[in-house]
């Protein structure tokens, strides 16, 4: 639940955080934007906290990592993109799952029942073009 609520503030903040008034650049007097780095400082980041961690199942077995995370048009986080098996990228298996299914448990992303057969026995997830 820490999770959900987590990735909906940053979600809900990142417009705000990267909003910005767009003006035309005019040689030799270029503006740029400076954020409050107290704020920045003591957010929260889901590089740092949700993207390349490895998803546990129940039994505590590695059955993927979290490699992208899909935001709907309402701005909020629907589903983690979650890569099973391959070396280097190679014979890689992609899929979606949902977000409300994967939870975080003692600091670890756990989403019971899966193995990485069973991620890989899934549609693959493609990004549209």
């Amino acid at each position: 639940m820490l999770l959900k609520q987590s990735l909906s503030a940053v979600v809900v903040c990142l417009p705000l955080l990267l909003a910005g008034t767009s003006h035309a650049q005019v040689a030799g007097s270029t503006s740029i934007g400076v954020a409050n780095l107290t704020m920045v400082a003591n957010g929260w980041s889901i590089k740092k906290k949700v993207l390349n961690k490895i998803v546990y199942n129940e039994e505590n077995k590695r059955v993927g990592k979290i490699d992208d995370i899909i935001v709907a048009p309402d701005g909020t986080a629907s589903f983690f993109v979650v890569g099973a098996g391959g070396f280097l990228g190679v014979a890689r298996h992609d899929v979606a799952i949902p977000v409300g299914q994967i939870t975080e448990q003692d600091g670890k992303f756990v989403l019971p029942g899966a193995t990485k057969a069973a991620i890989k026995s899934m549609p693959k997830f493609e990004y549209a073009k």
